[in-house]
């Protein structure tokens, strides 16, 4: 396991511990023995200790940008609002002040995505590709900011342009295949079937406190259905294929990278056991990569849905065909070569052609 991904993971199993502890240990009130005491002791967990976590784990080995510190301490403060003491909880109380807004700005935000997503999916019936890759096309001179909330807008109409095989019957053949997990059927059946049983557990387990939290969380858990089938079909068909000038890799869904291909340095075939690198990019499961790509210069790699990103120098994968892989690569190359060489000879012809131009642009200068 990679190194970043151990310290996602440190930090998620971290605020589940902390956030679940406030939950069951802190008082209802103040009156309490020591309930001052368990006060202290979480809210240095929470805006603290979670936070430093947080930047270490997040934002340093994931190198990240520093503005999504906001997360934490956002989270912090929700969390703070429904498991501190009431007396404590009041001062939290600006976000039960700012829900009516909040859901203002909420419906208008569903709204508008609806609109953005029919308008999507409508458009999407011509695309070649993955929605995410047009606008990643469009916003790649933006900040990460706004490259953030592109892709995020993009990866509903994605999810469903994969899901609806009509939707994407125009999208260009793979070059060939990731060996990934999710593009078995097997996978697909078992993911659904158990994303639908967490649906109801969770309907069941939240509806005696709120009816209506109960019926958000099973229907958001139960919608994941559509970006699972997203999963299988993008593992089983585009996981590998050309976009353009750009070779798009698809580690399921949950990531992609989007190259250049005359930015690709070398392809290598042969039999790279990943023990010996455990902190590069590997696609496809397996213990050993039978290909691997070097770049001239470094590549963005997006992760969780496209909200993580890596810059990489190199990938290595396992491919099903890395022979057909190579020669696709090659051959884009030996196209380029040839195009520019015929740009070059046209040039020196057209230079041939006129060979006083030049002299006579000279003279002319020295003359006045």
């Amino acid at each position: 396991m990679r190194r970043s991904i151990k310290f996602r993971l440190i930090f998620l199993i971290s605020a589940i511990i902390s956030y679940t502890m406030g939950f069951q240990l802190l008082p209802e009130n103040l009156d309490g023995t020591n309930s001052h005491l368990h006060v202290l002791i979480f809210s240095t967990l929470y805006f603290f200790i979670l936070p430093v976590i947080y930047w270490y784990c997040i934002i340093k080995v994931g190198e990240q940008k520093l503005w999504k510190m906001l997360l934490i301490f956002s989270l912090s403060s929700l969390m703070a609002r429904f498991s501190f003491p009431a007396e404590i909880a009041s001062y939290f109380e600006f976000i039960a002040w700012l829900r009516y807004p909040i859901i203002a700005i909420l419906l208008a935000i569903e709204l508008y995505l609806m609109v953005s997503i029919i308008k999507a999916l409508w458009q999407a019936r011509n695309l070649s590709g993955d929605p995410r890759v047009h606008i990643l096309d469009t916003f790649q001179e933006e900040d990460d900011k706004k490259r953030s909330l592109a892709l995020v807008l993009a990866s509903e109409p994605a999810s469903w342009y994969y899901a609806i095989p009509y939707l994407s019957r125009n999208h260009v053949g793979g070059i060939t295949k990731l060996k990934l997990r999710s593009a078995a059927r097997w996978h697909w059946l078992l993911m659904t079937l158990g994303t639908l049983v967490m649906a109801a557990l969770a309907y069941v387990i939240i509806s005696p406190w709120s009816e209506l939290l109960a019926i958000i969380v099973s229907s958001i858990t139960a919608y994941c259905v559509i970006m699972l089938a997203a999963n299988y079909r993008i593992s089983r068909h585009f996981s590998i294929y050309g976009h353009r000038d750009k070779l798009v890799i698809n580690n399921s869904v949950w990531g992609f990278i989007s190259i250049k291909i005359e930015e690709v340095k070398s392809v290598e075939l042969g039999s790279y056991p990943r023990k010996s690198d455990k902190e590069g990019l590997h696609f496809g499961y397996g213990e050993s990569s039978n290909i691997k790509l070097s770049f001239i210069r470094p590549q963005t790699y997006f992760g969780g849905g496209g909200q993580l990103t890596e810059l990489v120098d190199v990938i290595d994968m396992h491919v099903s065909e890395p022979q057909v892989l190579a020669d696709y690569i090659q051959k884009y190359s030996d196209n380029i070569f040839a195009k520019d060489a015929s740009v070059s000879q046209n040039q020196e012809s057209e230079l041939a052609c006129k060979p006083n131009d030049f002299p006579a642009q000279v003279n002319s200068g020295v003359n006045q």
